[in-house]
């Protein structure tokens, strides 16, 4: 059953859900883990230009912690370490997706001229 919300509980819950998404890094290393995708920690370093080891490491651990991204660690040296999106993780690409919809639309909107020659904003 869908839970009941309140203007101020709703704002609260999508609060919550976009500090989830906070960092620099997150949705970078999202987009790179949709559709399935598996990488490996030297992967995605390579995939990612300008992050540092520390910066991917923590950013990755937070994303574990919050149950959106799966780690899974090889018992063989060197380490291997790959990731993915859990089934939840996964369930953020149409959310993720609307928001870039949304966003066209915006800048739709900026590009239209308005009768008097000015520019919507």
């Amino acid at each position: 059953m869908r839970k009941t919300y309140t203007p101020a509980t709703a704002a609260l819950g999508v609060e919550e859900a976009l500090r989830l998404l906070e960092g620099r890094w997150k949705l970078i290393i999202l987009f790179h883990l949709f559709d399935g995708k598996v990488q490996r920690y030297s992967d995605l370093e390579k995939l990612i230009p300008g992050i540092s080891q520390k910066m991917l490491a923590q950013q990755l651990r937070q994303l574990e912690a919050d149950g959106i991204v799966a780690r899974k660690l090889y018992p063989q040296v060197p380490p291997k370490v790959e990731y993915r999106l859990t089934e939840w993780g996964q369930a953020l690409c149409p959310a993720l997706d609307a928001m870039l919809q949304w966003a066209e639309q915006r800048e739709a909107l900026l590009s239209k001229d308005v009768p008097d020659g000015k520019t919507i904003v």
